[in-house]
Parts: C-alpha cells; structure tokens; sequence
C-alpha cells in the first residue's frame, strides 16, 4: 500500500491478492501508509525547501497511516482474509485496528520497538546523524504520549505482537538522504531492546503480568502464524527455546555495549528495568552473562501450514453460516425501457468551424438532464428569418432614468 511506483497495489490488486491468499489459507501482513498521498506530500514538502530527516515525518502524517490500515482491512473483512499490521505507529492506526476487532474483523496489529520506546521529537534534532537515525516508515508520532497508549492497547489485548522493525542502516548509508529526505533508508534498531522495553514500560508498572509479556513477545506470534504449540511454549515436545529473565536488573542502553555492528543506538542512554540472563536456542545455550555464543549455520526453516486455528476458526464458520445465496422470485414480465445507446461523437477538425463534418450524429435527449428538448425539427424552422432592424423610437417612447425620482 506504500511506496508508490515501487511496491504499491492499487485497491483492485490488493482485492484479488487478498481473495487468492485466503483460499490458500494464509494470513496477509500488510505495511499500511497511503503511497499516492505520500507522493504528493513528498513533493510539496521538497518544493517548500524542507530537505532535512524532519520533511519524513511531515510528508507521512499519522492520518495516511490510520486510512490505509482502515482500507487494508475492509478489503481483508470483504473477502474473509485475515490481516496482520504490521509497524503500528500512531495512536490513530492503532485506535482504528482496535475498532476493528472489536466489530469483529480478524485483524492482527504489531507495534515495534520504536514505537514503544520513543517518539518522533528526534527529527527535528539539529544533528542531522540523529535526526536520519531515526527515519523509518511509518514514522515515529510527534505525539510524546504514544508509546503510553501503545503499552495500553498491547496490554488489553487489542494489540497482538511486538515487532522489532530491525532495519539498522550506518551513518554512511543513511547519509545517501543527506540533501533529500525521500532518499534516506528507512530502518532503525530494536531487536535488543523488545522485549526490555515491553517489561520496562508494562509488566513493571503493573500493566500487564507475566503470562501477557510472554504471549505480546511469544506466544501471540506462534499462534497467528501457525508455530504454536512448537513454538511460544514450555512443554514436553515443543522446542527448547527458552529465556531465563530477571526482571529487576536495570541496563542503561549504549551502542558500546550493543551485539548489532551499528555505530549508534536510538535508544541511547535510556535506562530499561528487565533483561534476559540466558538464552537457550535448540537446548544449546547462545547467551550468558552478556555473552553471544552463536555459529553460523546452525538456524533452521521450518515449514508451516495453511489455515492457522487463530486466524481461520471464525472465518470458517462465517463461510458455512453466512453464505450467499440468491432470492428466488417470479419472472418479471411488465413493460422495460428501451435505453438508446450512446453513440460516439467524433472530434471535428479545426475547419470544421466553416465547414462542419458530415458524420456528426443527430444530438440525442438526454433523459438524466432535462424533461424536455429542443432537439429535432422545430414548427418555424420553414418560416424565413429577417435581417435586424435598429429601433430609433421604440413604442412607448423614450425613457430617461435620470430624470426618476
């Protein structure tokens, strides 16, 4: 839906994309922005001579986010698709996907790590290398209050997933934008500091409990995306993923100390309550004690099937209990409107003024206009008509409004 003349689908393709994944049984994740209003604002902002990080934000405001997640899922709703949202960034996107679930859409929304963590202020920080760091899409709200109302809607369940958005771009390429903030790369960090952040900001603060902090970062995935009960579960069976937390060690984040080779941190200096202590991946231990202990090679796909239960056990049974169906009735035999059809009228060429084309088909009454015509033979067409005449002294004399009053 964004990115136009790149990656967007006009409404017809996303209908037909959406009718043709849903019978294969997949869920649809969709990155909601309007792309050809985008386009426009781009394109004004850069005339106002706005070139800087902080024409991102001003050229994507928050309603283009929330109208394409309202459109994303209506078509999802018409064709019985399920949709997933993901980088839910403003407080109106994810008041609309809210809504929606509450009038019964099956609609799945993912806020990221950024969002959560931070606000959009820092693109209009006068060092442009921080203000750049931070351009992703959609962008991060103006509005400070957001990453609180995010939390909210996360811990009552309106939204699903936490999401990183990791997309970590150097200084260098980010600075490809330097004169053009169109040209930026979209991407920011967030893949350490999820799950800190979600702990921080709503477990601690009593939000949310345990069980909701592990469904928002485990289990809610696993189940959309048909993993479950593989994945985002402790049981016997179910792979040995596992994080031993402690939730009240405090970690001040710094790129210094960060596993990714990124040079800067969005996050940087801001202090998180919660951190994890190990990590076991496949019954091997990859983190302890603020180690990485991982090898290449060792990551595994795994296949997954159509029609997860989460997202399809109430779209099946809308299909069986609110089928369509036509209604019989009686043949209709009274009087139809014979409707002439429109013929094509054909340009006249320039000369056409003096000497007017011969194809030119009679005008046609057009019954949506008027009641009448004047089209046709008319009573005095044979009458001749006289040449003017210049009235000196028109019946009834002169008048002179001068001399009114």
């Amino acid at each position: 839906m964004a990115y136009k003349d790149l990656f967007q689908m006009t409404d017809t393709q996303l209908y037909e994309a959406f009718s043709f994944l849903s019978d294969l049984g997949a869920v649809v994740l969709v990155h909601a922005e309007n792309g050809d209003l985008i386009a426009q604002e781009q394109k004004k902002i850069l005339e106002m001579g706005i070139t800087g990080p902080e024409g991102h934000p001003l050229s994507r405001p928050e309603e283009l986010e929330a109208e394409a997640v309202f459109r994303a899922i209506t078509i999802g709703n018409r064709v019985n698709c399920p949709v997933y949202i993901t980088r839910v960034m403003s407080k109106s996107a994810a008041d609309t996907l809210t809504q929606a679930r509450r009038k019964g859409c099956v609609v799945f929304g993912e806020p990221l790590t950024a969002s959560l963590a931070t606000d959009g202020s820092h693109y209009w920080n006068r060092n442009w290398a921080k203000a750049a760091a931070c351009v992703t899409s959609p962008p991060l709200s103006p509005d400070p209050t957001t990453p609180q109302h995010l939390h909210t809607l996360l811990a009552c369940g309106d939204l699903q997933v936490v999401g990183s958005g990791h997309c970590a771009y150097s200084t260098a390429q980010k600075a490809i934008g330097k004169d053009n903030f169109t040209l930026i790369p979209e991407g920011t960090n967030g893949l350490e500091e999820r799950m800190g952040f979600v702990w921080d900001r709503a477990a601690a603060l009593g939000k949310m409990d345990e069980n909701q902090f592990v469904a928002v970062t485990s289990t809610n995935a696993a189940k959309i995306f048909n993993l479950y009960p593989r994945k985002g579960r402790i049981a016997v069976g179910s792979d040995a993923d596992i994080v031993i937390w402690d939730p009240d060690r405090i970690k001040t984040i710094t790129a210094k100390l960060q596993q990714s080779a990124l040079e800067y941190n969005i996050f940087e200096g801001m202090e998180c309550r919660g951190v994890p202590v190990l990590v076991v991946s496949q019954g091997r231990v990859v983190y302890e004690d603020e180690k990485l202990n991982v090898q290449q090679g060792t990551g595994r796909f795994i296949p997954r099937k159509p029609f997860p239960d989460h997202a399809y056990q109430r779209i099946n049974t809308r299909n069986k209990v609110t089928g369509r169906q036509a209604v019989s009735r009686g043949v209709y035999d009274g009087p139809v409107y014979d409707v002439p059809s429109t013929p094509k009228y054909i340009t006249p060429a320039p000369s056409a003024k003096t000497s007017p084309t011969t194809q030119q088909p009679p005008p046609i009454r057009n019954l949506h206009q008027s009641n009448f015509s004047l089209s046709g033979a008319q009573v005095d067409d044979n009458v001749p008509r006289r040449s003017g005449h210049r009235i000196i002294a028109p019946p009834g004399g002169r008048s002179n409004i001068t001399s009114l009053g």
